[in-house]
């Protein structure tokens, strides 16, 4: 069986890297939309893929939130998993690129469900905004907040992974020679401008974070919202490259989930939820007399076996 994913607006809908990428399906807004023909849509999504994936924002209307779960309620079924995720929305479009890129490969549904939580940690989401004074995304010192009063000031907020916030000076070049952190891997930037005049995320951010190719993609409509104003150009530095992903997705170690039966990734299963069960206990060799040592003298420290945890890495599996 496969697996069909959706969003909940057109605007999560970017640009396929190729054609062999498939689309995703759109959800109708609660309002424009009975029940009855929602229910039958995703009945039919269902019975043509098997598994549903449904990714949508944590900002989304409560009404329409309460939608995704009536549809699967009504459908009784374990087959579809409903994702919210905390990205600002260019960055929503980017993860529910990477995820159709990655349904075309021998995943089971489980794990494309699961692996929308590992890629939201190797995302670079921000934007270069006209204004903080409204933003509640990241922290804004009092003294951001007051120089963003000033005419022709400009800030360059990062939201994913970690909130950081710098002043673009008026020549388009970051003040005090501070940068955004960015990723330590092979990307590509994403661009999304709004109504800010700005070419400083295509140039020296591009330049600063040695991004391979640089595309450019409408503004989504709740980014205005998000950010807290329209003067902004978004963007998201992201891994495109859908082998890298692959083995990034393959290194995690795999799970079956106690519930549902699926298999997973992470610490839960992305259809039922379930938590995923305790790692088995490492094995120990056979008992035998200590080995004596000398009174003075201290045992050296055991090593501590999370050091050599096989870790999920881009660049790949290191150890």
């Amino acid at each position: 069986m496969s697996t069909a994913l959706a969003v909940t607006s057109q605007d999560h809908m970017l640009s396929p890297p190729d054609r062999h990428t498939p689309r995703a399906h759109v959800f109708t807004p609660p309002d424009e939309q009975p029940l009855e023909a929602a229910l039958a849509e995703t009945h039919t999504l269902l019975e043509q893929h098997g598994y549903l994936i449904a990714v949508y924002p944590a900002t989304l209307p409560r009404a329409y939130v309460h939608r995704l779960h009536t549809l699967r309620s009504l459908l009784d079924s374990h087959r579809v998993a409903l994702l919210p995720v905390a990205l600002p929305p260019l960055a929503t479009g980017v993860l529910v690129r990477q995820l159709r890129q990655l349904s075309l490969c021998d995943f089971t549904p489980g794990v494309l469900g699961a692996a929308a939580r590992l890629l939201t940690h190797y995302l670079y989401a921000g934007a270069v905004l006209g204004s903080v004074a409204k933003l509640d995304r990241v922290p804004v010192t009092l003294s951001s907040h007051t120089k963003s009063w000033m005419p022709g000031a400009q800030f360059a907020c990062l939201a994913a992974p970690q909130p950081q916030l710098v002043r673009v000076g008026d020549t388009g070049d970051i003040g005090r020679g501070t940068t955004l952190t960015g990723p330590q891997f092979a990307t590509q930037l994403t661009v999304a401008r709004g109504g800010l005049t700005s070419d400083w995320a295509h140039t020296e951010l591009a330049g600063e974070w040695r991004v391979g190719e640089v595309a450019e993609e409408r503004l989504p409509g709740d980014s205005a919202r998000w950010w807290g104003t329209g003067k902004l150009v978004e963007f998201t530095a992201a891994i495109a490259d859908v082998s890298v992903l692959y083995q990034l997705v393959s290194s995690v170690r795999r799970d079956e989930c106690h519930w549902c039966g699926l298999e997973l990734i992470g610490d839960r299963c992305a259809f039922c939820a379930a938590p995923a069960p305790p790692p088995p206990p490492p094995s120990h060799a056979p008992d035998r007399a200590p080995d004596r040592q000398p009174e003075d003298t201290a045992a050296p420290p055991s090593p501590d076996p999370a050091a050599q945890a096989v870790v999920a890495d881009p660049r790949g599996i290191r150890r």
